[in-house]
């Protein structure tokens, strides 16, 4: 099958998973749809790809809405994040320390697959810096996208069953009742921060570039809004897909090794997550709600989603997965190369 099918065949699957979520009143119906359709769908065999260059368009709409999120205020309250921010480190090293003898002693994988697939963060450069280290590309990229999966689908039931948070509201304003000229400002924003930020090599270029650019145009005041709820509610259905996709091809061998180590290296992630949020609710750091939400081992931009549709402080959230990011991608080869 070429691409073109597989796109289309795709869209039909996640478009399909959103209505059913829709119609039966589940939470986060355009992102949990989508990923959980196209992960059936990858395990019965199906041939599921995405188009790059449009999934990473729908990621600048998130950097855009975590940008306007920051505002005059915001940055007053910065200093009060110090004691939270300085949790975060301590917290990969617990991952670390726990997540790599899982998956080098208990899974089975040599020592760079095993190592780069315990860092919570950085996909994308954990998978090369892994590849470089003599690492399984493959199996780090399904345990990566294992543990992303497991959060993201246990999390919003969590928040949906215990705090009793809708998460089927849409995400923000509609576009009708939003200033033209601001939503214009937003996509220009959003590309060229895109742009930029992938000129200079910058990690999660498709999200910090434009949430770079947004935050530099709300602090001076020239946008006072979120983009508006039906780019939030694309961006969740685009970024849902490429989860799911991401299990196409996966053999019934990969299935019992791979997934079985991720889902149970997830699991070990999400307990140390959980004992990090309550110790930042215990010391008065946070709120419950963004205490958890700072602390979960997802990806950076699935979070923001859950931030931005719970009704979450976006920029105390964000701004501990972007620290979380950076020192990952920052330390993890250093560490690794002081290891052996």
């Amino acid at each position: 099958m070429t691409q073109a099918p597989r796109i289309a065949l795709t869209f039909a699957v996640g478009a399909a998973g959103a209505l059913v979520f829709q119609y039966a009143g589940l939470p986060l119906p355009f992102l949990l749809g989508p990923m959980l359709a196209c992960l059936v769908a990858a395990l019965l065999g199906m041939q599921l790809a995405t188009w790059t260059p449009l999934t990473d368009t729908m990621r600048t709409i998130l950097g855009v809405a975590v940008g306007t999120a920051i505002t005059p205020a915001v940055m007053g309250r910065m200093g009060e994040m110090a004691l939270s921010l300085a949790l975060v480190p301590l917290f990969l090293l617990v991952c670390g320390v726990a997540g790599y003898p899982f998956l080098r002693r208990v899974a089975g994988f040599d020592a760079p697959t095993a190592f780069y697939s315990a860092m919570p963060g950085g996909l994308q450069d954990m998978l090369l810096f892994g590849e470089e280290a003599g690492g399984d590309p493959r199996a780090m990229s399904l345990l990566h996208a294992t543990r992303i999966l497991l959060i993201v689908t246990i999390l919003p039931l969590i928040l949906w069953l215990w705090w009793g948070i809708d998460l089927t509201a849409p995400p923000g304003a509609p576009a009708a009742s939003l200033p033209v000229w601001e939503m214009a400002l937003m996509a220009v924003a959003g590309i060229a921060g895109w742009r930029i930020a992938k000129r200079v090599g910058m990690f999660g270029a498709s999200i910090l570039g434009p949430l770079i650019l947004a935050a530099i145009l709300s602090l001076t005041g020239v946008i006072t809004h979120r983009p508006p709820a039906e780019a939030i509610m694309a961006a969740q259905f685009f970024i849902g897909m490429v989860v799911g996709v991401k299990y196409t091809g996966i053999t019934l061998a990969e299935v019992r090794r791979i997934l079985t180590a991720g889902l149970g290296h997830a699991a070990i992630l999400g307990v140390i997550a959980a004992i990090f949020a309550e110790i930042a609710v215990w010391f008065g750091l946070a709120p419950p709600l963004e205490a958890i939400l700072a602390f979960a081992p997802g990806g950076q931009a699935e979070m923001a989603v859950l931030a931005i549709v719970a009704g979450a402080d976006l920029a105390y959230i964000i701004t501990h997965h972007v620290l979380r990011i950076v020192i990952v991608i920052v330390g993890a080869p250093l560490v690794f190369r002081f290891l052996r």
